[in-house]
């Protein structure tokens, strides 16, 4: 499948296995790429990497919205099953305002509880968005501290 533009290249398709397959200017056909964003949590969209399955960029991608869209739904697919953060969306309640403390949340995936095991698994990001680590390694991020409802921001100034 050529672009029309000639801009890019290269083409991406998914195989009958369900793989991404990767083919250059040469002909090669890389099976099993995989899409690696350069800053996943601070600038998703800007900068990611085609990684052949031996670990050596295949291209470099500056902006995933750059790309035709069968490209880009393809890579936004393969790292929307490879990444799992879910967005807290409110703060429902807390155990104790001392570490570690159990966190009942609502994200955009539906409520759920976690343990925070230090202060230190709350950081900051970009702007006044945080990324806050469980017990268990799952990162839950809050886009915006300041966006969220005032019981919300309550609770969490009591952790930073």
């Amino acid at each position: 499948m050529e672009h029309p533009n000639d801009k890019q290249p290269w083409t991406l398709a998914r195989n009958a296995m369900g793989r991404l397959v990767w083919t250059g200017l040469d002909g090669v056909a890389h099976v099993g790429v995989v899409p690696v964003r350069a800053f996943p949590l601070g600038a998703p969209d800007d900068g990611l990497s085609l990684v052949s399955p031996d670990g050596h960029e295949l291209v470099w991608i500056d902006r995933l919205d750059a790309l035709p869209e069968p490209d880009r739904t393809l890579i936004a697919d393969e790292l929307a099953a490879r990444e799992f953060v879910p967005v807290i969306e409110r703060l429902v309640g807390v155990s104790t305002f001392s570490t570690p403390s159990t966190w009942t949340v609502e994200t955009d995936r539906g409520a759920t509880t976690f343990v925070l095991k230090a202060e230190e698994d709350i950081r900051r990001l970009n702007g006044s968005a945080l990324l806050i680590a469980s017990a268990h390694g799952i990162a839950f991020r809050i886009r915006d501290r300041f966006g969220l409802d005032r019981a919300s921001r309550r609770l969490l100034e009591r952790f930073l």
